[in-house]
């Protein structure tokens, strides 16, 4: 997703300055960021490799999840997976509104919940303790012994509302239990609660506000057409701004007027952007001026990236306050005295923080961060002190502050990494790659690139030519971003397996004329890239490629599938994880409220041509051009990509004898949430690349 500075639910789902002193002898001596730790422990009792396959244990299959052509996993293989596996995140929710204290979510048992930690690496307590996974919180500001936050069932993303009274300990839901509820945001006050829902045809999300602890008072403010966002309440409490979506190169701002439900859009950013008018305009995010008499936001207005601007409601005029930067401005937030902007820039995947003077336009000096990826920004009510998450590669998210005021950066969060040591664990590098065609820069042709990060295993435990895992990420309106990895480490520390992640066209990040190359009946220049990268692996010293797999999820699914039919020949494997195989009826199936804008991206399949080309480059109808095995994994509730379009395609590529490996999870969604399924994915994963790709 491109627009990142979003209230609560949306989705479930740096070197900027001179830096200061202390902290960067306190990074130099490893002890701000590092994160100390037992190495694993070997594996003890295996089986003898000569025992009987069924002497061997092997591993359950979850209770929820069907299997089909997927062999028993011997219990044994995976003991050195069991560390990458207990890996936890902290994820910012929110600042409490009174105390110095953070509102987080992480995951202690199988389910993220919410906790509470009340200084600096303080202990985390838990406040939640549902079986589904809950979404951000956000305390009462007139009362923060009251929590609201959001929950769906079995991956369906038909989020529910519901308000935690702290006193009692008792949660109830204040939503209908059936439809989805999105974006819970306080009034200032804490008098009243904004969000959007999609009650009224299953399609639309309408403004509603309520007081949750107050039975039946619940109003809709104005009924709308499409998808739209709460961003923010006006100071007086009179005006919420709003967002709607189009698709990801057009969105619009508006203010609503809360007591007559009057909905009044922004003036454009430029003159050609008002809609209907000139080239699409896209925003992202949204903040009153603490007077009121003015808004911020992101938009890519007279450029080809998002900069953080500011509008005057009184004299309709627009002024750019994060000058000359090329790239986008990803998420930002204001304190509530009006007095400084803090944003991150997306620099080529890396989040780089800045802090603005709004009086004086100058910006401020910041602590230097890791090369990785952050997010939750949040200035402390009543200070300048802002929160925010960072992922790198040698740390899993976790949650930091820095107060201007004070020069201060603390830690608030260490999560665990299984017993594993991460100093050693490999850094990305960031690679152009030559593409097919070519592009005008400065009045000439010049071949086009894209970037791609690619992570080498360990060369002194594993010399020689490696093999390659390309992994393709979703959306396609998404980013491959260095964050830390997770258990794909397992990948690089013990099977010596090279990862690639590439942003081919069609990504984020790289400006709005590259998000659109892969736009409509462009959708297979996206694959070409990819076969631009197997010719790419070619050249690199140290990759082998004889022994390339390639996988993806959601979109990524698609590109996966994509690139098995084009390039099988010089593909090992394959793996894609609730994948798209026809956009045809992807489209027909998909939930109505996602349908108009995944048209605009994909093509709108009513139309003649465009159905027909999007059957021409279904996987589904190509699967016979599939000759390598595949590995498949379905969510059973999969609201955005139906379960039919694994089946289908499963089926399809079964009937010419490849081997396929297919996993269904019968309470999970658009991906798997719960630990025990996400824990056997993992494991036949790992097992499918040790019989397909290593040898």
């Amino acid at each position: 997703m491109r627009r990142q500075n979003r209230p609560l639910v949306r989705t479930l789902a740096l070197l900027p300055l001179k830096p200061l002193i202390v902290l960067a002898s306190l990074l130099a001596a490893g002890t701000l960021f590092a994160q100390p730790q037992k190495p694993a422990a070997k594996p003890e009792g295996a089986a003898h490799p000569g025992a009987p396959a069924a002497a061997i244990p092997a591993i359950a299959v979850p209770e929820a999840m069907a299997v089909q052509g997927i062999p028993p996993i011997p219990r044994q293989k995976v003991v050195a997976l069991t560390p990458y596996e207990n890996i936890r995140t902290a994820v910012l929710a929110g600042w409490h509104p009174r105390e110095r204290r953070l509102l987080i979510r992480t995951r202690f048992a199988d389910t993220v919940q919410l906790h509470e930690v009340a200084f600096p690496l303080g202990a985390r307590t838990q406040l939640t303790f549902l079986d589904e996974r809950v979404g951000d919180g956000a305390y009462r500001p007139s009362d923060p012994e009251q929590i609201v936050f959001a929950s769906d069932e079995g991956g369906a993303e038909n989020y529910q509302l519901y308000l935690l009274d702290r006193r009692s300990g008792r949660v109830r839901r204040f939503t209908d239990g059936v439809h989805r509820w999105l974006s819970p945001l306080w009034s200032r006050d804490g008098q009243l609660l904004a969000y959007v829902g999609n009650a009224r045809n299953g399609r639309d999300f309408d403004l509603y506000v309520a007081d949750p602890a107050v039975a039946a008072s619940e109003r809709k403010v104005a009924e709308l057409k499409g998808a739209w966002t709460p961003l923010d309440w006006s100071p007086d409490g009179q005006r919420l701004l709003l967002l709607e979506e189009i698709s990801a190169n057009e969105s619009y701002l508006h203010w609503v007027d809360l007591a007559t439900g009057a909905v009044h859009l922004l003036p454009p950013a430029e003159p050609g952007g008002a809609r209907g008018r000139g080239e699409t305009i896209a925003y992202s995010g949204g903040r009153w001026s603490s007077d009121g008499a003015a808004v911020y936001t992101a938009s890519d207005a007279d450029g080809d990236f998002l900069r953080l601007l500011r509008l005057d409601l009184a004299s309709a005029k627009w002024k750019v306050l994060s000058g000359s930067l090329a790239w986008d401005v990803e998420s930002f937030d204001l304190s509530r005295d009006g007095a400084l902007l803090a944003y991150f820039a997306n620099v080529e995947g890396t989040s780089r923080l800045h802090l603005l003077d709004t009086r004086s336009g100058a910006e401020l000096a910041t602590p230097e961060l890791p090369a990785g990826v952050a997010g939750g920004l949040a200035f402390r009510p009543g200070s300048h002190e802002i929160g925010f998450q960072i992922s790198w590669a040698r740390s899993p998210a976790d949650v930091y502050s820095y107060d201007p005021d004070s020069a201060r950066l603390e830690r608030w969060t260490a999560s665990e990494t299984g017993g594993l040591a991460l100093a050693g664990f490999a850094l990305p590098e960031l690679v152009r790659v030559p593409t097919f065609d070519g592009t005008v820069v400065a009045g000439k042709q010049v071949p086009r690139v894209f970037r791609a990060f690619l992570y080498r295993p360990p060369a002194d435990r594993f010399p020689g030519w490696r093999p390659v895992y390309v992994s393709i990420h979703g959306g396609p309106e998404a980013q491959f971003r260095p964050e830390f990895l997770g258990s794909n480490n397992y990948l690089l520390n013990e099977l010596g397996v090279a990862i690639v992640f590439p942003n081919v066209r069609g990504s984020a990040g790289y400006g709005k004329t590259f998000l659109k190359l892969d736009n409509g009946m462009k959708r297979e220049d996206s694959v070409s890239d990819i076969g631009a990268l197997l010719d790419w692996i070619k050249t690199q010293p140290g990759l082998d490629p004889s022994r390339v797999m390639v996988g993806g999820g959601s979109y990524g699914g698609y590109m996966s599938l994509a690139t098995l039919v084009h390039y099988s020949a010089r593909l090992r494997c394959g793996y894609e994880a609730v994948g798209i195989s026809n956009f045809v009826t992807f489209l027909e199936h998909t939930q109505e409220y996602r349908r108009d804008l995944r048209r605009v991206e994909y093509g709108d399949e009513r139309d003649p041509r465009m159905r027909a080309f999007l059957e021409s480059i279904a996987p589904a109808a190509h699967a016979d051009r599939i000759t390598v095995p595949l590995l498949v994994a379905q969510g059973a509730n999969d609201p955005r990509v139906p379960l039919g379009e694994s089946d289908r395609m499963v089926a399809a590529v079964k009937e010419k004898g490849v081997p396929v490996w297919y996993m269904v999870a019968g309470n999970e969604g658009h991906g798997f949430a719960k630990k025990t399924n996400a824990d056997y994915q993992r494991a036949v994963l790992y097992e499918f690349m040790e019989r397909y790709l290593l040898p």
